[in-house]
């Protein structure tokens, strides 16, 4: 019960986890002594010896190799099965058939250091051992050892044959590397504690490996006997250090290793899993370990090119182990060991001994009661669980190791005055590192791919990259040992070489650490020990500042990187991206997101749509949907852009009034006419910014001038051209040019429009939204700041913000295939409308509006909102002073519920913009061509969704009938509940 209090507060608080105690109390159970006297005492000597064994199984063989294993069980009586590759459904059902076989439940090890993906398809992988041992937070190392407990369960494993705690020290270690937690021996031992812990406090065997120490061998077990030359002394101090500290601290069992260790053991080839000296004298008597012991493999070469099969095994026991791992000829090494028995070269005692420690294993494991049936229903949910999944990411994201940057210029600060690019060397093409790197900031991306070895491409490679400021290369497809020089080139280490000298070079390096001993000299080194998808994303979360780094080298690389090195960095507030668990999110609720999205497409409601959610500053999803047509040609990605209709409103115009009164430049309540003197003799003469604002100014909804500008001819009159030209410059459609006194026209009909009419009594107009306002404030900000509205937006906002697609006129920046078509305009442009604003009057404006013709992808956008959400404050800079967006974006009057610009929910009932759970605080807007953009301060929430919904006829509701925004928008409030709820179920 504590600790479900415990880890409820953790989530509460959002806190550090720590390890529980390390010390478990010995439990004195008669019926457990009771249990094993019995089952000891009906045994026969060949079923006693039998329990030594622990054989190989594979699910991914055939009949055959069952039928063996059947026979070892029925007639050997065999304790237990080790089991190697194969899938968790085949090894659930292997497993079942194999313990109705046996009379007494057989135990089921496994290698999993770095999870059941290390033996089984289809199941996780967790950080290799290397990789955790950079992390600062050993409760992680705790976790991640719970969670691979919980999962070994599922498909019968009771023992994990992990930590490794071998201290690796020898850069040329040719099988243990980067299954080390480092050179550190108080970190090995530390983190491998914490690893125990987490397997054994939630049922599953520890076993530490390799005894005495395999981390300074030359050479592989597997293959030859290593030999370790090293003193008694050098191994009691470094070698031996970790594994006494895990048997303080209650470790179950130990793997002893095949090597030759003359220091305790000379006779010659004698591995240490063969030796008395070593596994009972030094072991046993010296360290006072009463636990089980385990052979390493007994197929090993290591042992097996010294001895038959079967005397191996025998040597073996002789020396003090308890279990036979992997013998190569059970029948041998039972027969040898009975003969023995019998001729009194090993006492009953001796047997008794294993025997018993092999029952009483058992019995804590549960397996007194029989083995139950296990179950492979929702098989992988239970083995892909989303904590876990959350867990994995957090243990990447925290060995990540900031090895050098020089002048800290990591985390990257400036995104508008760096042109960036970036090279996936050997690693794919259009990698996710390379897409992450895209949500950042403007990239232009190039691959060397794994076959490539033209001197000439490296040529114009060298040529192309060396034009850019920054490029940021990742570093793929690289190996794990020494012998292969961790995957590296000649060719690639002097490409990077002259690329540095030739420009500002950042490596990420998706590989083993050691590697950095060839590339240590480059000025910016981020290291993230594995190639993987988590870690492809994470890497440029780092580099720019949405996630500190915090690992340090387990490993030294030179005396100027020694071992701890790793600079340690803060974030920049920028978007993370997270899985929705680890913001307080249900990732199930979350997913019928899907269902809406794909309602919305069957039902032509809209071709396709991009959505996003955030959360405290994730990004916990992040989808596309559909096409940008009916056609089903061109698929929507994160790339596509959209039009943005009346968002326009508050991404461009509300930040530029923001901007402006923020400096003391506008002040909301003055008569506009002092901003614009046209306007004093007109109607509009009394306005007030903060009328416009909160759409209460008594402006006409809406006018459409174009229909102003079509006589009898339709669009050729005076107005239009079908080519470009001085007088002609704006584009409004393919072969339509509008003309440059377009613009002025349209001012004076805003001057000229008239007002909504309101009785004489009534002081203030009712509110009434209208596009007419912002006509108005784009001209006040434009008189003002002497600036082209667009380009003013761009320099001091989007800019710097790093948004690529967020911006007026797409089509000057981007190819027509990236931008989603809206309506296909049959009354004025006769022409299917793909990259030219979509609403009328903006097009006549040259595409430049401030109630339109703003263009984006659902990430720029939702980088705008989230700015707005952190009270104007994003990526280390600040945009607006504090407190300027809440005081527009709160309620301005109790008959209103807009705020300075933007929308609010309707808190009576009936029709919302917003799900019906937004909080009052929530702020945002809709766009008419089927666009939302929302925040939410209260729970820290930023919703994007954005579609084309007026494709091809503006005439379709079906979004707005179906109510497809709001209920996406539901959908993210219930997956915030359904997670508090859980946390409290398990609490209770």
């Amino acid at each position: 019960m504590f600790k479900k209090v415990y880890l409820f507060l953790l989530l509460l608080f959002n806190l550090p986890p720590v390890v529980f105690s390390q010390e478990r109390p010995t439990i004195h159970d008669p019926n457990q002594k009771k249990w094993v006297d019995n089952i000891y005492e009906s045994m026969t000597l060949d079923e006693k010896i039998g329990q030594l064994f622990m054989v190989a199984a594979y699910s991914n063989k055939g009949e055959e190799h069952v039928e063996n294993l059947s026979l070892l069980i029925e007639k050997y009586h065999i304790g237990g099965l080790i089991f190697f590759q194969g899938g968790p459904g085949r090894e659930i059902e292997m497993t079942n058939k194999l313990q109705a076989k046996s009379k007494l439940p057989l135990w089921i090890g496994m290698d999993a250091e770095w999870g059941l993906g290390m033996r089984l398809d289809s199941t996780m992988n967790f950080p290799k051992q290397m990789t955790l041992g950079a992390i600062q937070n050993d409760s992680l190392i705790y976790q991640m050892g719970a969670e691979i407990a919980r999962q070994a369960k599922v498909v019968g494993v009771h023992v994990n044959f992990a930590p490794v705690v071998d201290v690796n020290n020898n850069i040329k270690n040719p099988v243990i590397g980067f299954r080390s937690f480092g050179e550190d021996k108080e970190n090995v031992a530390k983190k491998g504690i914490a690893y125990m812990n987490g397997l054994e406090d939630h049922g599953v065997f520890a076993n530490a490996k390799h005894f005495p120490g395999h981390g300074d061998t030359g050479s592989d077990s597997h293959l030859t006997l290593p030999v370790i030359n090293h003193s008694k002394e050098r191994i009691n101090n470094l070698e031996l250090y970790p594994f006494k500290q895990l048997i303080d601290n209650g470790l179950s069992s130990i793997m002893v290793a095949h090597l030759h260790v003359p220091a305790y053991d000379d006779t010659p080839n004698k591995a240490t899993t063969l030796s008395s000296a070593v596994v009972t004298d030094l072991l046993k008597n010296e360290l006072g370990f009463d636990g089980l012991i385990f052979t390493d493999a007994l197929n090993m070469k290591g042992v097996s090119d010294f001895y038959e099969p079967g005397e191996t095994d025998l040597l073996a026991f002789q020396a003090g182990n308890d279990v036979l791992l992997f013998p190569m000829n059970v029948p041998n090494a039972v027969g040898k060991i009975r003969k023995a028995i019998q001729k009194k070269q090993i006492s009953e005692e001796r047997l008794e001994e294993s025997v018993k420690k092999i029952l009483i294993a058992k019995y804590k494991l549960g397996l007194d009661k029989g083995f139950k049936e296990l179950d492979s229903k929702d098989l992988h949910k239970k083995l892909h669980d989303p904590s876990a999944e959350s867990l994995l990411t957090k243990l990447y994201a925290d060995a990540a190791t900031l090895v050098k940057s020089k002048n800290n210029f990591v985390p990257i600060h400036l995104l508008d005055t760096t042109n960036f690019a970036s090279l996936s060397l050997r690693g794919e093409e259009n990698s996710l590192f390379q897409q992450y790197l895209s949500k950042y900031a403007p990239f232009s991306h190039y691959q060397l791919n794994k076959k490539e070895d033209d001197p000439a491409v490296l040529t114009r490679l060298m040529n192309q990259l060396s034009k850019y400021e920054t490029v940021v290369v990742g570093i793929h497809d690289m190996a794990n040992y020494a012998s292969k020089r961790f995957g590296l080139r000649d060719d690639d280490l002097l490409f990077l070489q002259k690329l540095a000298e030739e420009t500002n070079v950042v490596l990420s390096v998706f590989g083993n650490a050691y590697s950095l001993s060839y590339i240590s000299n480059f000025d910016h080194i981020l290291l993230m020990y594995e190639d993987t998808p988590e870690t492809q994303q994470l890497a440029p979360q780092i580099l720019f500042g949405a996630k500190p780094a915090k690992g340090k080298l387990p490993v030294s690389i030179s005396k100027k990187i020694p071992v701890g090195t790793g600079i340690q960095t803060t974030t920049l507030n920028r978007f993370g991206f997270s899985k929705p668990e680890e913001v307080g999110m249900d990732a199930s609720i979350l997913s019928g997101i899907d269902m809406i999205a794909q309602e919305a497409i069957d039902t032509k409601a809209t071709p396709g749509c991009q959505v996003i959610v955030a959360k405290d500053g994730q990004i916990i999803f992040d989808k596309n949907y559909g096409y940008l047509a009916y056609d089903r040609e061109v698929p929507v990605d994160s790339e596509t852009i959209y039009d943005l209709a009346s968002i326009t409103k508050v991404a461009a115009t509300l930040q530029s009034i923001m901007f402006l009164y923020d400096r003391g430049i506008l002040d909301l309540d003055k008569k506009i006419y002092n901003y614009l003197p046209e306007l004093k003799k007109s109607n509009k003469k009394n306005m007030t910014l903060r009328d416009i604002l909160t759409h209460q100014a008594g402006l006409l909804p809406y006018i459409p001038f174009w229909m102003r500008t079509s006589d009898f001819f339709g669009t050729k009159s005076p107005h239009y051209n079908t080519q470009a030209g001085s007088l002609y410059p704006h584009q409004l459609a393919s072969g339509l040019y509008g003309h440059t006194m377009l613009s002025d026209s349209i001012w004076q009909w805003v001057i000229e429009s008239e007002l909504l009419s309101k009785p004489k009594w009534q002081k203030n107009y009712e509110y009434r939204y209208s596009d007419m306002g912002y006509y108005i404030m784009q001209k006040i900000c434009e008189r003002i700041l002497n600036l082209p509205y667009e380009e003013f937006l761009s320099e001091n906002l989007y800019q710097p913000l790093g948004l690529n697609t967020l911006g007026f006129l797409p089509l000057c920046n981007f190819s027509a295939e990236r931008i989603a078509p809206t309506e296909n305009d049959r009354l004025f442009r006769n022409d299917l409308i793909k990259g030219w604003v979509h609403d009328q009057g903006a097009a006549m404006m040259g595409g430049v509006a401030g109630h339109a013709g703003l263009f984006s992808n659902a990430m720029d956008l939702a980088v705008l909102m989230q700015m707005n959400l952190w009270d104007g404050a994003y990526g280390g800079s600040r945009y607006f002073a504090k407190g300027t967006v809440p005081y527009f974006t709160k309620k301005q009057y109790s008959d209103n519920r807009r705020g300075l610009g933007w929308d609010k929910p309707v808190e009576e009932k009936g029709p919302s913009p917003t799900s019906r759970y937004a909080s009052p605080l929530a702020f945002g807007h809709t766009g008419f061509t089927g666009t939302a953009a929302w925040a939410d301060p209260e729970f820290g929430l930023v919703y994007i969704f954005l579609s084309n919904r007026v494709y091809p006829d503006a005439e379709n509701r079906k979004l707005i009938d179906g109510n497809i925004r709001t209920r996406i928008m539901d959908t993210i409030y219930e997956s915030i509940f359904k997670y508090e709820e859980q946390q409290i179920e398990y609490v209770n």
